[in-house]
């Protein structure tokens, strides 16, 4: 099944089921909002099932991903993982740090949830000072989940996204070092527009990973395009690590961190301070620059055929 939310004068939109090809759309009829689906799922599903095979035998609207929200345009929770070794390791060998010690527990942080941003249009910022950057990421939308969730937790994964988590990079390291975490460093996250329930990605989804490359784009130019599979940790990890010690509220939306692979030279990366920090190991310095006013990104994972799965996210960075 397939969902996305289009506008309707309110803040959380309203919710349609889109066709397998990603062309057509259709308002759905069990439910007005994807947060009231997450909220009785099991019980909505079927209904929401039966719309689908309905709408895919025939009949609907055009699907404007341009015109569409964040499949979930706002939520309670967002807790964003950082599960691909690669680019941990790789970031502490730039700065020097020593090799962090494989504890068995997934780095995790709670960002800001109250808004995700459509996946089309221009993204308003500060300062290019501040070191606009992409981060191209995987996630997973959950149902309720109660505390102490972890042999079950990916029976508790109702949906699959697409996130790019923006980050302001020369103001992560100031807020860091308070120890306090991350504000003005993690602004707010792009969402693709559709969303999917796992069956959807088929022999793609494999030991709770997304095995497709995410193709990034930046002003046009190929960036990168690494595999979703090479999580030390994976999305249903996330989920039970997230879930320790608190019931985990329907609706809340967990990445994976930056899709990195260790073969980064040849696949290419999913954000700048990554390939920023090949070149400081390769070349002695960093020489790829951060984001500027009106630069591009897209990014867009398609199935092995060639189809499309969650519709991309394309977007110019502006001046707010």
């Amino acid at each position: 099944m397939r969902l996305a939310t289009l506008p309707n004068g309110t803040p959380d939109g309203r919710l349609h089921i889109v066709s397998r090809d990603n062309a057509r759309c259709t308002p759905a009829k069990a439910v007005e909002t994807m947060q009231s689906a997450m909220e009785s799922w099991d019980e909505l599903r079927p209904a929401l099932e039966a719309e689908y095979a309905e709408l895919n035998a025939g009949g609907g609207d055009a699907f404007d991903a341009a015109q569409a929200l964040a499949p979930l345009p706002r939520a309670w929770q967002w807790l964003d993982g950082s599960a691909f070794e690669s680019h941990s390791d790789l970031m502490d060998a730039v700065f020097k740090m020593p090799p962090k010690e494989k504890t068995g527990r997934p780095l995790m942080y709670q960002g800001m949830s109250d808004r995700f941003i459509a996946p089309m249009g221009d993204v308003p910022f500060a300062n290019e000072e501040d070191g606009i950057d992409f981060e191209g990421e995987f996630g997973v939308i959950t149902k309720a989940t109660p505390m102490g969730t972890e042999a079950t937790a990916e029976d508790h994964i109702a949906l699959v996204v697409q996130i790019n988590d923006w980050s302001l990079r020369k103001l992560a390291p100031v807020e860091m070092k308070t120890g306090f975490g991350w504000v003005q460093a993690k602004p707010a996250c792009s969402m693709a527009p559709v969303a999917l329930t796992i069956d959807e990605l088929g022999d793609a989804w494999r030991d709770a990973r997304v095995n497709l490359p995410l193709n990034v784009f930046w002003n046009g130019e190929r960036f990168g395009a690494p595999c979703g599979y090479d999580m030390a940790f994976s999305l249903a990890d996330l989920v039970a690590h997230g879930a320790y010690s608190r019931d985990l509220v329907p609706g809340t939306v967990i990445g994976s961190g930056t899709v990195s692979n260790e073969s980064y030279r040849e696949v290419g990366s999913a954000c700048i301070a990554e390939r920023r920090g090949i070149e400081t190991i390769d070349e002695g310095a960093a020489k790829t620059p951060f984001m500027s006013f009106g630069d591009k990104v897209r990014m867009e994972c398609l199935a092995a055929d060639g189809s499309p799965l969650f519709g991309a996210i394309d977007q110019m960075v502006v001046k707010a």
